[in-house]
């Protein structure tokens, strides 16, 4: 892939253009693999919802043009997602040729709410609201990033009754709901179950999927390809990431989380980069898809 050159740095060097106008020039690639990105992995430029508002058009436009082909997003808030309504947004990412596929948000548990074993009406509300809004964005998942490791299991078995509550209303509106996994969720709770496997073994398939974040599990001192194996089909969509850039750390086996991929039920994949070696973040974040584009044991499409 012929290398791009970007040059997001303040203002004065840039000047971006609005979602309504005409989106600057790219370099024209034509995406060779369903490859995903969290929109996190480039905080830093997308700032706050008012800062993104701004500079959107321009950004997404580059991820494009790397070949990246779908986003994850990471900003909901009152009914919004990055400061806009999601109709805006879904029109300002389809405007750039990409697809708003997945969210990480949630509502996490109040202390009272452990206490009676079970959500309140103000935060299944919540729910409605948040599942009405990413609908509206044209996402097909909706993905709790993270929970805390309960005190007891009588309280992770309240969490997994409330991740199937919130994934049967997906459902009813045509959505997919997970869980999206850190290195915590390895840890033992009241030293008699695993977090994970206890949240796998007590969710409903047909409510809850696991995004697997690749990078944390091997963190977590667990192999992939054997949850994988352990429990097929049940991690729809991927976080692929490293250290830093994808394949910089030689920590993970890429290729064999990929030549399970089938076996794991993946139906896309999704980079999250939280650190780089380039200077340039949106360098590494070429680096990312070049990397993916490039192997060939990653399919084009998972979908298939």
């Amino acid at each position: 892939m012929k290398k791009l050159v970007y040059t997001l740095v303040a203002g004065a060097s840039l000047a971006l253009a609005a979602c309504t106008s005409q989106p600057q020039a790219a370099e024209s690639v034509t995406p060779k693999k369903d490859i995903g990105l969290q929109l996190y992995s480039i905080r830093q430029l997308i700032g706050n919802a008012e800062k993104f508002a701004a500079n959107q058009d321009s950004i997404l436009t580059m991820l494009a043009g790397m070949g990246y082909t779908t986003v994850e997003t990471a900003n909901y808030r009152d009914g919004k997602i990055y400061g806009m309504a999601p109709e805006d947004f879904k029109a300002c990412v389809d405007k750039a040729g990409l697809k708003a596929l997945s969210t990480h948000t949630t509502r996490g548990l109040s202390k009272e709410e452990l206490k009676a074993g079970a959500p309140d009406e103000e935060t299944m509300k919540w729910w409605d609201e948040c599942i009405a809004a990413h609908k509206a964005a044209g996402m097909e998942y909706v993905v709790t990033p993270s929970q805390p490791v309960p005190e007891t299991v009588k309280d992770l078995q309240t969490w997994c009754d409330y991740h199937n509550a919130i994934g049967k209303k997906c459902a009813e509106a045509g959505l997919k709901y997970g869980y999206h996994n850190h290195s915590h969720e390895f840890r033992k709770v009241e030293d008699q179950v695993v977090m994970l496997d206890y949240m796998l073994e007590n969710t409903d398939p047909q409510c809850v999927f696991f995004e697997m974040d690749v990078y944390w599990t091997v963190m977590g001192k667990a192999s992939p390809v054997a949850y994988f194996k352990k429990y097929p089909g049940r991690f729809k969509l991927l976080h692929i990431k490293d250290w830093k850039e994808i394949g910089q750390s030689g920590m993970v086996g890429f290729d064999a989380i990929f030549n399970n991929a089938e076996v794991a039920g993946v139906e896309h994949i999704i980079v999250e980069a939280e650190a780089y070696e380039s200077a340039d973040m949106m360098e590494g974040v070429r680096k990312c898809a070049d990397y993916l584009l490039k192997a060939d044991f990653v399919k084009a499409d998972y979908t298939k």
